[in-house]
Order: structure tokens, then C-alpha cells, then sequence
């Protein structure tokens, strides 16, 4: 059995944390509902303290900002939205219309078409997450949504340069700097000024994510997102330090992102534990990380990769960062995550930034039922159908006609029924299934 040489909180303690978030949004989309733009504006004041003329950004305020961008700093945001490009159109690519005749004169087929708006929610208020407008805009511009609006928050006061040109690079139709409740819900719900959108896409604090949460089914979202997690699963082929690393890289994110080691080397997992600790002291984000990791990190003993596999699969984390001497068996074996990062050359940072896969990623064990965003989550995929011969659409309506009785509709029954009288010459009585014939007939 799995031994925890460190524990994170209990669940309780995250469950009461959780109550609070839900009353706090439920109430604030309430409001916006209620008061539209005068309620945006008022929470927009409140808690970014900004309130400007209009939140959506004129082009030449979007030129203006994308100006004080050096070269270098253009380029290496130019780069990084290639790559994701490059990534959902090749997974676009892999996305077929199909139509087929399953029998003579019986064509069925399916159309994948964009999702028609969206709001990309793109976070902004502690560190300026320019790679979440690539996630987000760039891949819903790949599927071809005709509408997409972005909204950000303000960043010392202003919009932070960066992430304007993300959004204006990737293809964002309309630009808000516009934070956190009061973006997600105006952008689903709508006030005065911002049009609702179809679906919400991006991650974002717990009340964002609890936002998204209340607001599906009036809109799609992309998953149930909640505090950024990471997993090392590792062995003896790599050292304490990568290992810490890579945990306090994604603890930095906030105060509740858990942090989980799973190794078979009790050495490696004493001395990560060591290494952690020397790191928080130098780390200049360790008043963040440092909190998460005393509240949510933990590490796993198991006694073989069968059980850490098996750990893995139950945690079934966001990101999984693979060190062992079987990385590709992980690789064939793992069912439940967001994703994986294999070797120790790869790390979960240069899936956040660059490389090209989605960064937004199921959370909260939602591995086990969803995969995380990509240029599919934005295109629907519709089926059609039609009868082109006398002969099939009597063929299908008797036994139609026939599986309708069976459960009841006689309504339902009716509409196979006129099909049959008309195009098969049958004289089905009203109310009554289709006759029996034999195939020979």
C-alpha cells in the first residue's frame, strides 16, 4: 500500500473553501443578470480598480500597446502561437466530414461546424498569462469560429501589452480588459454592451472557474477547470533537484495548486523533500508556492511502477511529468489525466508556453471523463440524413412504424406510416404498426 511520506489538506477543508466561492459568484452573476453593464463596471472598479470609458479596446489602442512590445518580445510570442497553430490545425486536419449509404438509398452523414461565438477568458491580475491566448483564441480561430471575444484584466493598472498582442495575433474579433466574475459573466450572460457568446473557453481563478461552472447550459464551456495541479511520477534515473523543480514550477501558480511526487525510491522522495525546502528559500515566488506546497503538496512511497501507476490513474492530475526507465509504458498505460510530459527533457512549463499542445487541462480528477482543450472542444459535430429511393424510405418506415408501436407512439408510428402508404403503396391501417414482410417479398 501507497505510502505518504507528505499530506495535503484534508478534502473537507477544500469542500468548505468551495461553499464559500459558489455563494459569492452565485450572487455576482445575479447582479450583472440583473444590472448588465452598471454592475460590470461596478465590480470591475471594485476589485481591479479600473474603470475606463469603454472596456473593448478600439484598434488603435490595440496598435498602441502591441508598439511598446520590443521586437524580441513580438517574435517569441510570434513563435509560440505558431506552434499551437501548427498543432490544432494538424488536429483539425484529422477531423472528417463523412457521409456514407449505409443501405441503398439511405445516406447518413455528420458535419463538424465551428461553434458560432466565444468568449476566451485569458487570466491577467497576478501574472500576465500570455500563453492562454494562444490556448484559447488561436485554436478557436484554427476551428473557424466566425465570432471571438476575449477578455483579460488589467495589469498594474493597464492592459498589459503582451497579452493584447496574443489575443490580436491569435485572432480575437473583439478585445475586453475586463476581469475576472464580471468577464465571464458578461461575456455568457450579456449586458448593454458585449453581445453573449455560445461558449466559454480559458481558465481562471476559483470564481472564474465556479462562474464557468454556474453558467453551463446557458452556454458550453470548455471543462470544469479548477487550481492548476501537477504530478512528477519518477524514479532513481533522475535527482531530487529536477524533481523538485517541477513541482514547485506549477506550485507557484497559487495558494491551493497541488504539488504530488510518486516515486518507488524512498531515497529520491526524502531527498526531494530536502530539495523542495532548499529551493522555497531562494524562490522568488515562495510566498505563493510556498503555501501550496505546505498545504497541498505530498509525497507518494509506492512499492513498484505498477502501483505507481496505479496512484497516478486515481489522482488522475493535470499535468503528469514522466522521469523513469519506462516513460512509453506509461505512456501505454496511464488512462487518467490532462496531460503528459515524457522524459526529463520535456517539463510542463514548455507545455504551458510553447510547444504546442493545449495547456488548458481537466483538473479535480475530471482526467477520468474529459481531455482537456483543443481546436475539437469549438466545432460540433452534426448529423444529417435522407432517403432517396421509394423503395428504402418503405423499407425504413415499416420497421419504424413497427419499433414505435413497440414502445408506445402511436404519433411517432404515424409519421413512418405515411411514408410507407405513399412511396410503398402499404395500406397501414391508423394507429397501427406497419405488416410483417418477408424478405423475399
Amino acid at each position: 500500500m501507497a505510502d505518504y511520506l507528505k499530506r495535503g489538506k484534508p478534502e473537507t477543508e477544500r469542500a468548505e473553501d468551495d461553499a464559500k466561492t459558489r455563494a459569492v459568484v452565485e450572487a455576482t452573476l445575479a447582479d450583472i443578470e440583473a444590472r448588465g453593464d452598471a454592475a460590470v463596471r461596478d465590480l470591475a472598479a471594485k476589485f481591479d480598480n479600473y474603470t475606463p470609458d469603454s472596456f473593448r479596446l478600439t484598434q488603435g489602442e490595440i496598435d498602441a500597446l502591441i508598439a511598446e512590445l520590443t521586437p524580441r518580445e513580438l517574435a517569441d510570442i510570434t513563435f509560440a502561437q505558431a506552434q499551437v497553430r501548427n498543432f490544432a490545425q494538424a488536429q483539425r486536419d484529422s477531423m472528417l466530414d463523412i457521409e456514407v449509404e449505409t443501405m441503398p438509398g439511405v445516406i447518413l452523414g455528420h458535419k463538424n461546424i465551428p461553434v458560432q461565438s466565444v468568449g476566451c477568458y485569458v487570466p491577467g491580475g497576478k501574472f500576465p498569462m500570455v500563453a492562454s491566448a494562444h490556448m484559447s483564441v488561436a485554436t478557436a480561430s484554427v476551428a473557424g469560429v466566425p465570432r471571438i471575444i476575449a477578455c483579460t484584466p488589467p495589469w498594474q493598472g493597464k492592459p498589459n501589452p503582451a497579452v493584447i498582442a496574443a489575443m490580436h495575433l491569435g485572432g480575437a474579433h473583439e478585445i475586453y480588459v475586463l476581469g475576472g466574475i464580471q468577464a465571464v459573466g458578461a461575456m455568457a450572460i450579456g449586458t448593454e454592451t458585449i453581445d453573449p457568446v455560445h461558449m466559454l473557453v480559458g481558465p481562471g481563478n476559483a470564481f472564474v472557474a465556479e462562474a464557468k461552472r454556474q453558467l453551463f447550459g446557458r452556454v458550453g464551456i470548455d471543462l470544469f477547470a479548477g487550481p492548476t495541479e501537477t504530478m512528477v511520477i519518477a524514479d532513481d534515473t533522475v535527482d531530487a533537484e529536477i524533481c523538485a523543480t517541477d513541482l514547485l514550477g506549477q506550485a507557484e501558480h497559487g495558494y491551493n495548486s497541488p504539488a504530488v511526487l510518486v516515486t518507488h525510491s524512498r531515497k529520491l522522495a526524502e531527498e526531494t523533500l530536502k530539495e523542495v525546502d532548499r529551493l522555497l528559500e531562494i524562490l522568488p515566488t515562495r510566498d505563493t508556492a510556498s503555501v501550496s506546497w505546505r498545504d497541498y503538496g505530498e509525497v507518494i512511497l509506492c512499492a513498484d511502477h505498477e502501483e505507481m501507476l496505479a496512484v497516478a490513474n486515481d489522482i488522475a492530475s493535470e499535468h503528469v511529468q514522466v522521469m523513469t526507465d519506462r516513460d512509453d509504458w506509461y505512456l501505454e498505460n496511464m488512462t487518467c489525466y490532462g496531460a503528459l510530459f515524457l522524459g526529463a527533457r520535456t517539463n510542463v512549463s514548455n507545455g504551458d508556453k510553447v510547444i504546442g499542445t493545449n495547456h488548458t487541462l481537466p483538473t479535480r480528477k475530471a482526467g477520468r471523463y474529459t481531455g482537456g482543450l483543443w481546436v475539437g472542444k469549438f466545432l460540433k459535430t452534426h448529423s444529417y440524413q435522407k432517403i432517396t429511393t421509394d423503395e428504402a424510405a418503405t423499407l425504413i418506415g415499416e420497421y419504424g412504424s413497427r419499433l414505435c408501436m413497440l414502445e408506445g407512439f402511436v404519433g411517432h408510428a404515424e409519421q413512418c406510416n405515411v411514408r410507407v402508404r405513399r412511396y410503398g403503396g402499404v395500406n397501414v391501417p391508423y394507429g397501427e404498426g406497419a405488416p410483417y414482410r418477408d424478405a423475399a417479398e
